[in-house]
């Protein structure tokens, strides 16, 4: 298992969970876009658009190398080398307030020093909080976090918690998920389970996003629930052009500006000081926008 089987297998990712939504959707594909990094690499970015419940989504790839910017090395306390970096990125926007917006990433890093890490991870953001939900999203990361250690799961899932906090809203981005990083071994045995961890975490996500869209797809929602997803989507867009690593990483490495801001959603909506009424169901929603709540038990 080297760099380049790696980058490979993301690739056959990327096609998996591209067809595997196409079939969700039932109306709308992708569309791709391949491109070249000046300085090394490049990637295919996918996008769809307009479909049946899918108003916007991104399943990129990338490979990219070359030398480490001195900005990226000096943050993460490293000499100067090359890097290559490979990974699949995942950001989908519904257009039906009650499905949830999700994120994935999974990625490989490794420098020409021989320092290598790991990471990624699945966070889900409702509009609106559906405990039962949560819990099932929540139950399928634990089980798959478990199949390789009984630490990961509560580990990644605090890790989670605390990286996709918006700190000037006190608030969390969505429900969480799990989130990990510089993960790397001593051995080649060790490299290989941690790949094997990525991988699984991968092949998670579209039987479990595919269930909670298919729960959810057929309710019926008003104009008030299209309005409150719209001010959800504004948090969104805070903490992704505020706090998020990988979008700093890309910039700072003069990734494709197009692929990276492809999280963004399409229309978004901020209201001066909107104060929802406690007992509704967006107050009660925001009332759970908080760290540490147990959601595999909710």
């Amino acid at each position: 298992m080297n760099k380049e089987t790696i980058a490979q297998w993301f690739q056959s990712l990327q096609d998996d969970i591209c067809h595997g939504l196409e079939s969700v959707d039932g109306k709308a594909s992708f569309q791709e876009d391949r491109w070249d990094r000046k300085q090394g690499g490049g990637g295919r970015s996918r996008v769809i658009s307009n479909g049946a419940v899918f108003e916007k989504g991104g399943v990129n790839f990338s490979a990219v190398h070359g030398p480490t910017p001195e900005k990226v090395t000096k943050a993460l306390g490293l000499a100067p080398a090359d890097f290559f970096a490979t990974g699949v990125s995942i950001v989908i926007h519904p257009n039906h307030p009650w499905v949830p917006i999700i994120h994935m990433n999974v990625r490989y890093f490794e420098m020409s020093s021989g320092t290598y890490w790991f990471g990624g991870g699945i966070d889900l953001t409702p509009h609106y909080i559906i405990p039962h939900d949560a819990a099932y999203f929540h139950r399928a990361l634990r089980d798959v976090c478990d199949s390789f250690d009984g630490d990961y799961y509560p580990r990644f899932k605090q890790w989670a918690d605390d990286y996709f906090f918006i700190k000037h809203r006190e608030e969390t981005r969505g429900v969480g998920g799990i989130f990990f990083d510089h993960l790397q071994g001593s051995t080649d045995a060790e490299k290989q389970e941690l790949w094997e961890f990525v991988q699984a975490v991968g092949q998670c996500f579209l039987p479990t996003y595919s269930t909670l869209v298919h729960r959810n797809r057929e309710k019926p929602y008003d104009e008030n629930e299209r309005q409150w997803q719209l001010l959800r989507r504004g948090r969104y867009v805070e903490f992704n052009l505020v706090y998020d690593k990988g979008t700093k990483f890309g910039l700072d490495t003069n990734g494709r500006t197009e692929s990276i801001l492809m999280s963004l959603p399409p229309t978004v909506q901020w209201e001066y000081n909107h104060q929802p009424e406690s007992k509704s169901p967006e107050g009660k929603t925001l009332a759970s926008l908080k760290k540490n709540i147990n959601w595999i038990d909710a």
